[in-house]
């Protein structure tokens, strides 16, 4: 097991990032894929048709997002934890992924980088 942890800044306020990772509808534009989520704690979410499924833990309005993703069968539960943080560029976004399965790191270190990150980055970057 692995854990990952790092900050983006995204330009858009973290009440606009909480949305775009709490609504459906938000999630699906900067996604570009389906979705289906229950942004309530115990609520299961799936993002890019099934690449990312997991579960509500906590959620602090425009703060702070705590959630499983699930991995399998996989004993320790893979736990992501995002903080939203006000920037003079927009919102420091604070990511920490822990307990990722070793053989799935590279991988998972990239979709943060490559897909999810600048997925949000080039939808507000849009506006």
């Amino acid at each position: 097991m692995k854990d990952f942890k790092k900050y983006y800044i995204i330009p858009a306020t973290p009440e606009e990032i909480y949305k775009a990772l709490t609504i459906e509808t938000t999630i699906r534009l900067w996604t570009g894929d389906l979705v289906t989520i229950d942004p309530v704690p115990g609520g299961e979410f799936s993002l890019w048709d099934g690449a990312i499924t997991g579960r509500f833990i906590e959620l602090e309005l425009y703060k702070k997002i705590v959630q499983e993703w699930y991995f399998g069968d996989q004993e320790e539960k893979s736990i992501v934890t995002i903080k939203l943080h006000g920037h003079k560029k927009g919102t420091s976004f604070e990511v920490n992924h822990t307990n990722i399965p070793t053989e799935a790191y590279e991988d998972i270190i990239e979709g943060w980088d490559d897909t999810y990150i600048a997925s949000l980055i080039e939808f507000y970057e849009e506006d």
